[in-house]
């Protein structure tokens, strides 16, 4: 029987998906593979009947440079009970490759194991991807999807700025983020917009509505006194993951829960929820500023590949089959800047209890310095003084005493 390898994908979408897919199956069908895909990701596995599609030349060169996935992706985790050998025997697979974030590959260790101690051998080699650009990969290395998302993410923003200076008004900008702030930071520094709100910043003080606000205000108030009335404050939506429940609860949303009692946030629109908040203290201290919510998320995700994340899901894809004649397995494959594949193993950068520690944006890196210190627009101590025709206590909004920063 022909020797094959199956290709899915699990998460949510991002840009270069289908460029990994393709190469992968254009590399093994020259090899003499065969190549299926899986619809429904590991759900479609372990299915009675799953839904298949087997690759060709010509299905995978259609395909790879196009946005989102042609395999449709899920979400679901299934449990160890679900496991079973018959799809890997009835296809002869090889190799499982599984594109997607840490759960993803968890999961697909998970499964290697229980093949192996069922005397099946398969290697299987995980492809990272999430645009939040959150993955501990070696320096220099982005997840595929972060460059092309962000890229949209600044046609947006600049669209949004426009709007702003056109209009007279503010807007508030949510993007997307998990854990980390790297979307939200590389599109505001991008733009050179005058706020951006990170979950990082909060590296001595706790993540509050108000401090948030603060921060905007502050942006706003600074802006007023350069002599412009309009403005873009961008905020990540990572910093709700460092938010207790009764804090996102106090916004005053009515939320909906999941099975463990946390509000589903993917229900509703954070930038919504910033704006609501921040109209309600603006009337609070009597500043008459108008401000819309705009929202950077799906918008993003199922983008066209930029030439960048064409290129480099290209060599992610040669290298998954590097990997594979090197007889590696239970390993994410990576690339460097020089294009040299090498593997990456969970468990070098898992804690103890197996969880992937997310790779957050460094406040003392060079780059965060130079952002946060010169190229963001708030006041500070020297602004008091002018800043006192709009606010009451203008200490209360110097940006580095929100953040408790020296």
């Amino acid at each position: 029987m022909q020797a094959s390898i199956v290709i899915l994908a699990g998460g949510g979408p991002a840009p270069g998906i289908n460029t990994v897919i393709s190469t992968v199956a254009k590399v093994f069908l020259k090899s003499g593979y065969k190549v299926i895909g899986l619809h429904g990701g590991y759900q479609s596995l372990f299915a009675d009947n799953p839904e298949i599609v087997c690759f060709n030349f010509k299905l995978a060169d259609d395909i790879q440079k196009q946005g989102g996935s042609a395999l449709r992706m899920s979400r679901y985790k299934p449990k160890d009970s679900e496991f079973r050998t018959s799809f890997f025997l009835e296809h002869n697979v090889k190799l499982l490759v599984t594109i997607g974030g840490d759960d993803t590959a968890s999961t697909a260790n998970r499964i290697s194991q229980y093949l192996a101690n069922n005397k099946i051998a398969i290697q299987n080699i995980h492809v990272p991807k999430t645009i939040d650009n959150d993955l501990p990969l070696p320096e220099g290395s982005p997840t595929f999807g972060y460059y092309s998302a962000k890229d949209e993410g600044v046609r947006i923003a600049q669209t949004v700025y426009e709007d702003a200076r056109t209009s007279g008004n503010w807007f508030v900008v949510s993007a997307m983020g998990r854990e980390a702030g790297h979307l939200a930071f590389g599109i505001g520094a991008a733009c050179h917009l005058p706020m951006i709100v990170i979950p990082e910043m909060f590296n001595k003080v706790p993540v509050t509505y108000e401090r948030i606000i603060r921060l905007i205000i502050s942006s706003m108030v600074k802006r007023k006194l350069l002599g412009i009335e309009y403005g873009v404050a961008i905020v990540s939506e990572g910093v709700f993951h460092f938010m207790t429940n009764e804090e996102i609860e106090g916004s005053g949303v009515n939320f909906t829960y999941d099975e463990h009692g946390h509000p589903e946030l993917g229900n509703v629109s954070k930038a919504h929820i910033y704006n609501v908040m921040l109209q309600h203290k603006l009337k609070e201290i009597k500043l008459n500023i108008k401000s819309r919510p705009v929202e950077i998320g799906y918008e993003v995700r199922c983008v066209s590949p930029t030439a960048f994340d064409l290129m480099y899901c290209g060599l992610l894809g040669y290298g998954v089959k590097e990997l594979f004649d090197q007889g590696i397995t239970g390993a994410m494959v990576t690339s460097n800047p020089t294009g040299d594949a090498s593997p990456l193993y969970l468990k070098d950068v898992a804690d103890e209890f197996g969880k992937v520690k997310p790779r957050l944006v460094k406040m003392d890196g060079e780059k965060a310095k130079m952002v946060f210190y010169n190229g963001l627009q708030y006041l500070s101590e020297e602004d008091y003084e002018a800043a006192k025709k709009y606010l009451e206590n203008p200490e209360e909004y110097d940006f580095k005493k929100i953040l408790n920063w020296e």
